[in-house]
């Protein structure tokens, strides 16, 4: 039977990853700092692992795996890639495949000035921004940390008279023209030669502390048009999800930001029917990826996250890509 450490095992995206393999009968290692990381008590092996910051998480992660026997690592923390990319080689070498995307994608992807420059430079839709300031960009505004996760530090601003503020209480400031219209989050996977395999839109109906909690699967081919060119202008392979809004008042996409991994959200795709867990691990393994197994079903609500409960479409219900 197949062994997978999973790291982050503590975060929605872990948690999520460990519940999906268990559920294919892989065997997991769950890995996290946490010792009361929910994921790590899913699993009926555990390990403790540093934090990404600590510059022993890398060797760690290799002593780790080479200690469970397993075949191979899943990620579902974007600051714990670049360490795992520098000792990729002693993973296999050990026999635990690894599939990381390339540390330039994950770093563009983390730092949300080089994310915004990069997708700017491609012609992709993104909102007015700045840094520091919100000299230039128009209101109503979000000021958001340049390295920041989920909605930590996240300021929404409608008058001007209120930037300084928002300003000082952000570390290492970002400016946005804030969105409007509806927003969304994409899982995707890509394959190791950028071609995009597998797309699941879904709304985010409800959010709770950067996580979608509420969500329904749509299609949408504009969409889908703007996850291709934000996957090829980045470099991404592997798992990822972005996310933005449509306009509907002017059909406009608009780009927010992209994570090198899984998604907290990653239920609902799954019950929808596209199987990324599995694929992934199946391109980590060297293993053919096969995209007729990434298909979904449009319509699929998921009501309450973290007690996944889902509400199916009518048979009738259109079919996803």
């Amino acid at each position: 039977m197949t062994r997978v450490l999973v790291t982050g095992a503590g975060g929605a995206a872990g948690i999520s990853v460990v519940r999906a393999l268990l559920a294919s009968e892989v065997t997991t290692v769950a890995g996290d700092p946490d010792p009361l990381a929910a994921g790590r008590h899913l699993s009926a092996e555990q390990v403790a692992l540093p934090y990404a910051t600590d510059d022993a998480f890398p060797d760690a992660v290799v002593a780790a795996a080479a200690a469970a026997g397993v075949d191979a690592l899943i990620c579902t923390v974007a600051e714990e890639m670049p360490g795992l990319s520098r000792v990729a080689g002693e993973l296999e070498r050990a026999g635990t495949s690894v599939w990381l995307p390339p540390v330039d994608a994950v770093l563009t992807c983390i730092d949300k000035e080089q994310f915004a420059v990069t997708t700017e430079r491609a012609g992709l839709p993104v909102p007015a921004w700045s840094t520091e300031s919100a000299d230039g960009v128009p209101g109503p505004w979000v000021v958001k940390p340049r390295f920041g996760r989920g909605s930590r530090s996240v300021h929404l601003v409608d008058d001007a008279l209120d930037l300084p503020t928002a300003l000082r209480l952000t570390p290492d400031p970002i400016v946005q023209t804030r969105c409007e219209g509806r927003e969304f989050t994409v899982d995707a996977l890509v394959d190791r030669d950028g071609e995009v395999l597998g797309i699941v839109p879904r709304w985010r109906l409800e959010t709770k502390s950067g996580i979608s909690t509420k969500g329904e699967t749509f299609s949408d081919e504009r969409v889908s048009e703007v996850v291709r060119a934000t996957v090829d202008a980045v470099g991404l392979q592997g798992a990822c999800n972005l996310q933005g809004f449509v306009d509907d008042e002017t059909g406009t996409v608009w780009l927010l930001e992209v994570n090198p991994r899984f998604s907290g959200g990653l239920p609902l795709s799954l019950a929808a029917g596209a199987d990324l867990v599995g694929e992934y691990l199946r391109g980590t393994l060297g293993l053919p990826m096969r995209p007729e197994r990434l298909s979904y079903r449009d319509g699929v609500v998921m009501t309450r996250y973290f007690s996944e409960v889902f509400l199916e479409p009518p048979p009738s219900g259109p079919a996803g890509p």
